[in-house]
């Protein structure tokens, strides 16, 4: 979880390191040897505003993968400590009937009388998690549906991500449209709130599954 986020951290801080040197003035060229310059300073300057606009995909895709491997972790835990359904908090429990119903019953037939070990592993889908709609609104509810905690960090960047990123993906607005409407100075701080929130919805889900919090408190166990 933690390492996949650091790897796309990296991919992305190159690429916004591009766009700050393009857009202060350095051409690109075709190759170190003869400094050719692969593009006209009018073609640049296009060019900046469909890099800006892929920004927000790039981002969107951080959120995504970065919130879905965190409860892809949650679910790997109660996998491999083959915890029991009865044990696991009731938040837990209702997410994993309610995958049940999306499920082929016939397949989880079997898994009844090992309910506890096997069910929340055999109902989860990554895939299935979200579409497009992942903001700092979707994620609170996220995690009170498994009961950890959100974020406190500002958020407020979230929603641009999302809404720009879906204006994209659904052809509402071109690159160009999407970076004449930002400077590179405002991605690179929509960019960082992204990350800091990100990094701190880790340290939740860290701090989640090592206390182990998806089980029920002692005191909700039956006698």
């Amino acid at each position: 979880m933690r390492e996949d986020f650091d790897q796309r951290i990296l991919e992305i801080n190159s690429y916004f390191e591009f766009i700050e040197k393009i857009d202060s003035g350095v051409h690109i060229v075709v190759n170190s040897s003869d400094q050719k310059q692969a593009y006209t300073v009018t073609a640049q300057t296009e060019l900046i505003k469909t890099l800006k606009a892929n920004g927000f995909v790039v981002l969107y895709n951080l959120i995504e993968a970065t919130v879905k491997n965190a409860i892809e972790a949650i679910f790997d835990e109660i996998d491999s400590k083959s915890v029991d359904f009865d044990q696991c908090r009731l938040e837990i429990q209702r997410i994993v009937l309610n995958n049940m119903k999306k499920r082929n019953v016939d397949k989880l037939l079997p898994m009844v009388n090992a309910i506890a070990k096997d069910l929340a592993g055999a109902t989860f889908r990554k895939d299935e998690l979200f579409s497009g709609n992942l903001d700092a609104r979707r994620i609170r509810k996220a995690a009170s549906d498994f009961g950890f905690q959100a974020p406190q960090k500002k958020s407020d960047e979230l929603v641009t991500v999302k809404d720009n990123r879906n204006d994209l993906a659904h052809g509402n607005k071109s690159f160009a449209e999407v970076g004449r409407d930002y400077d590179v100075a405002r991605i690179l701080i929509i960019k960082q709130e992204v990350v800091e929130y990100l990094e701190d919805l880790l340290t939740n889900v860290e701090q989640y599954l090592s206390g182990q919090l998806y089980l029920k408190s002692p005191a909700t166990f039956a006698p």
